[in-house]
């Protein structure tokens, strides 16, 4: 049971760890036990949006995390149940349908691809790289998601979306019928080379699309400025970016939450995953997640659940539910105070950074063979971190 959609089971699921708006099934962005992370965003294109409802991009970033071994898989899991079942139904828990399409990053230890598509119709960008780290910051709350900036390799330098089509003519892979689809619609000749972006792109886009042309050229700017010296720390600080855009807190808009992943080439180390489990990352804590058995739960990240759920009632979303976890809660809080006491607020937040700052040099050291931390202590990491975080804000 999806959101909206009941689809056939798979014989078995990967283990996930999923960073997801509370009302949806999906996730915005997330990680499985194979080291395969997904992220998506919307976007508006020539193909009609539908606000009947079927699968959402963020039932689709979970499908293809719990049923890929590998971005690859992941990619195709979800190209398949894209074009078997579409993708519609409103993205926001509003009585007014807010309906887009999606575009996906996909990364792995060895590779990456974006994915972006026009309602059933795909086009997807192999992206290969010696190293793969991947930066996700999702824009939720009121709209949902319309910023995700990742990056997935070193080796060819850097690669970000934000929310557009930005497949031009370096297509990979691609549904069998797009470019007929094209044709058919006018909307290229069939000469000369097929751009996906161009052919699919709307011709007058909406003003929030303006947004987000801004948000991609300063992503790509920042990302360039650091190229050849990108560590999960630079990712942060670029999540952390406000001037850029790529960071929101004002006029409705929040950054829900962020997300930075460590992708070893080398199988014999553990793939890392940093998530804020709040929103702001500029005033948020990144905490370390590592895959092992007998993982901890962390409830204190878990949003409740509510037996009339409006999301689940027809009509839906016509009554509102306080969706904050524990640590939600607290974290709000914390910014009122650091709001009405600058200088008790800055004395949090240099607290927090040097939290993070210590999970950050212990993850670094791990991976750099110095330390050896057992299995009971890495099943029980993001839990601590959580616990330490709420400690502060209490």
């Amino acid at each position: 049971q999806c959101t909206y959609l009941e689809i056939e089971q798979a014989e078995r699921t990967h283990a996930v760890v999923l960073s997801r708006p509370a009302w949806l099934w999906g996730a915005e962005m997330g990680a499985n036990e194979h080291g395969v992370c997904v992220g998506n965003e919307g976007v508006w294109t020539r193909e009609p949006v539908g606000e009947d409802e079927a699968l959402l991009g963020m039932d689709l970033v979970r499908l293809g995390l719990e049923r890929g071994g590998s971005a690859r898989e992941a990619l195709e899991v979800i190209t398949a149940l894209l074009e078997r079942y579409g993708q519609g139904g409103s993205c926001k828990e509003e009585p007014v349908p807010f309906v887009y399409h999606n575009t996906f990053l996909l990364a792995d230890r060895t590779e990456a691809w974006v994915l972006e598509t026009a309602g059933r119709y795909w086009a997807a960008q192999r992206i290969r790289g010696e190293r793969a780290l991947v930066l996700l910051g999702g824009r939720g709350a009121l709209p949902p998601p319309l910023s995700l900036t990742p990056l997935p390799a070193f080796a060819e330098g850097s690669r970000n979306i934000s929310n557009q089509l930005s497949i031009g003519r370096e297509i990979t892979a691609e549904h069998a019928g797009l470019r007929q689809r094209a044709r058919s619609q006018g909307w290229w000749s069939g000469d000369g080379e097929f751009s996906f972006a161009e052919v699919f792109s709307l011709t007058h886009q909406p003003a929030r699309m303006e947004a987000a042309k801004a948000r991609y050229h300063a992503g790509k700017e920042l990302l360039r400025q650091h190229a050849g010296h990108i560590t999960a720390e630079t990712f942060m600080a670029i999540l952390r970016d406000k001037a850029s855009g790529i960071c929101v807190d004002s006029e409705g808009f929040r950054t829900a939450g962020s997300m930075v992943s460590v992708l070893p080439r080398d199988p014999a180390l553990p793939c890392i995953h940093f998530f804020t489990a709040t929103p702001d990352p500029s005033r948020s804590v990144f905490k370390p997640f590592v895959f092992v058995d007998g993982l901890k739960p962390a409830p204190q990240v878990r949003s409740p659940t509510f037996r009339d759920d409006p999301a689940k009632q027809i009509p839906r979303f016509q009554s509102t539910v306080d969706r904050r976890h524990e640590l939600y809660r607290r974290h709000q809080a914390a910014l009122e105070l650091m709001e009405r006491d600058q200088e008790r607020g800055q004395q949090l937040l240099q607290t927090l950074r040097d939290l993070e700052k210590q999970g950050l040099e212990g993850m670094n050291a791990l991976l750099g063979g110095t330390v050896a931390p057992s299995l009971e202590e890495l099943a029980d990491l993001f839990f601590d971190c959580v616990e330490a975080e709420m400690k502060f804000y209490t």
